[in-house]
């Protein structure tokens, strides 16, 4: 079943965010830069553990994403595979979303949380979000304003899982998971 429009319109916002060179595909090259730019963005080297274990998790990412989405064997996916692929439950499904996610977003915690405390600051939030996925700072900021629900200026582990599974699995306009990745496409 295709996606409504709402949800093809995150689709494509989350698409563009895998998308760093913005060449209309992803490739193995973008999940290796987005590694390489949140671990540039801390500072630290490739073989730091948190980066290495990051690299680990987004090699899997790509290898799976390749092997369920790309249907015309080109070794990159286009929009419109992802698209297809996240439509027919081959991608995320809220069956094995924590599954998928908790491991990602552990392994983003250990390197964005500086302080260790369990949460994001607003410039924990644009850090993270500048270096892996190039998100421009007034939308992380508004990322973060959204997210905070309990409004300590702190988005936790728990508050931020609920926002990605909103934005995938959420289809009314207006949860704190819409704008997680900034602003969406227009319709």
């Amino acid at each position: 079943m295709p996606p409504s429009e709402f949800l093809d319109r995150k689709l494509t916002r989350r698409f563009q965010t895998y998308d760093l060179d913005g060449n209309g595909h992803l490739e193995r090259a973008d999940f290796d830069r987005a590694r390489d730019n949140l671990a540039a963005e801390y500072g630290l080297a490739a073989e730091d553990p948190r980066v290495t274990r990051l690299g680990e998790l987004m090699t899997g990412l790509w290898e799976h994403l390749l092997g369920v989405a790309d249907t015309d064997s080109d070794q990159r996916v286009s929009e419109q595979e992802y698209k297809r692929a996240f439509a027919a439950g081959l991608l995320e499904t809220p069956e094995n979303f924590d599954s998928v996610y908790q491991p990602f977003l552990d392994a983003v915690m250990a390197i964005a949380d500086t302080d260790g405390d369990g949460a994001l600051t607003a410039e924990d939030e644009v850090r993270w979000t500048r270096g892996l996925m190039a998100l421009p700072e007034a939308d992380a900021r508004e990322v973060h304003r959204r997210l905070d629900t309990d409004g300590d200026g702190r988005v936790g582990v728990r508050e931020l899982l609920s926002a990605i599974r909103e934005y995938y699995f959420d289809d009314s306009p207006g949860s704190a998971g819409e704008y997680l990745l900034g602003p969406l496409p227009r319709g």
